[in-house]
């Protein structure tokens, strides 16, 4: 466990705090005013190696090389020189902070952290986080690496779950969800959406689906994994008949056949670390997929209508009024689909570099 604390005065600024993964949504930006819940699970940090916010600079201000040394093998529109390795963390568990109103930035119903740091040490008055929780934003605080050290307050270190712990314990993560909106003339509102979480991880998965395909067309299993991926699939890549195979794999499946190309696999919450097989598929592409994410795909919630006397159990299905559903297919979120494939060292090759070129 961790604290914390001002870089200028020595004052604690969080409540103890555990590290675990940066989400793979943290950059995403969802919808048009939706509200979006808090990014970090109460009483955990996760350190985002990459900068964040302010100042930009633009593609054509930065040679090739520097792109490269930052791990940027494609052009992108602009590139954030801000200092990296903040920490991130949930908003009720800063301690010792105030809020600087005049560095709302450019939101509009909240703050969005384009101004940079907007919470000062209440002690000192030193710049150290930003507080983000504007519309379509997830809410978070990002500890200034260059503000704030981090100090251990106990000498123990639970080790990180293991892969059979979190087969059978991890929480999974539903493809639906009900989206906040912000109120109007009719009081607030929500509408029901496949799952932000979901879309981020498949723009996260597609970019590494598009390389592990080698430029030729891929199959991944029927059902909701199909649903998520295959559309996007089928229309990037060349038509024909599937070359390359994708499955479902990770601890507590059965072993994969060695004529599978590509494995669909967990990433650790707490590590960020891949599964990876043993076996004859030990050489495959390893796509990874956020836990809670995979653990659905690999065992879907049940939601069928059973009979049932009495009051209705909660999780029953109801077939009046119909179960809400999302009313449009399935979209991949672009953003972390483009972020992600850029910082592949495959995107050099020029059919790669035309996808990312010509996605609109």
């Amino acid at each position: 466990m961790f604290v914390f604390v001002c870089a200028g005065c020595g004052a604690e600024l969080t409540i103890p705090l555990s590290q675990v993964s940066l989400p793979v949504h943290a950059r995403q930006r969802y919808g048009n005013g939706a509200q979006l819940p808090v990014l970090m699970q109460s009483g955990t940090f996760a350190v985002d190696p990459d900068p964040w916010g302010g100042p930009w600079r633009r593609w054509d201000e930065i040679g090739p090389g520097e792109a490269e040394a930052r791990g940027i093998y494609a052009p992108v529109h602009a590139l954030s020189d801000s200092t990296p390795g903040a920490s991130v963390i949930a908003p009720g568990d800063i301690r010792g902070t105030r809020l600087v109103p005049e560095k709302r930035g450019g939101a509009c119903c909240g703050l969005d952290g384009a101004d940079g740091p907007n919470m000062a040490c209440e002690a000192c008055g030193l710049l150290v986080a930003t507080r983000v929780d504007d519309c379509s934003l997830w809410q978070a605080v990002r500890l200034s690496s260059d503000a704030v050290h981090r100090v251990p307050v106990d000498d123990v270190h639970a080790a990180p779950l293991s892969w059979a712990e979190l087969a059978a314990k991890g929480e999974k993560t539903a493809p639906f969800e009900p989206i906040a909106t912000w109120g109007g003339r009719f009081g607030s509102n929500h509408y029901w959406s496949w799952s932000p979480q979901w879309e981020a991880a498949a723009g996260q998965a597609l970019a590494h689906l598009l390389v592990a395909s080698q430029g030729q067309s891929v199959k991944v299993p029927d059902g909701l994994t199909a649903d998520v991926f295959q559309h996007a699939l089928d229309t990037l890549l060349p038509a024909g008949p599937p070359l390359r195979r994708a499955v479902l794999a990770g601890p507590g499946r059965p072993p994969s056949d060695a004529g599978v190309d590509i494995l669909l696999v967990p990433l650790h919450p707490q590590t960020g670390q891949t599964w990876t097989p043993a076996g004859p598929t030990a050489s495959a592409y390893l796509v990874p997929l956020p836990l809670g994410v995979w653990l659905w795909l690999v065992s879907p919630q049940p939601y069928m209508p059973v009979p049932a006397s009495g009051r209705i159990p909660r999780d029953v299905l109801r077939d009046d009024p119909l179960p809400p559903l999302p009313n449009y297919t399935f979209r991949a979120d672009r953003e972390t689909f483009q972020h992600t494939l850029a910082r592949l060292p495959a995107v050099r090759d020029s059919w790669l570099r035309t996808i990312l070129e010509n996605l609109a």
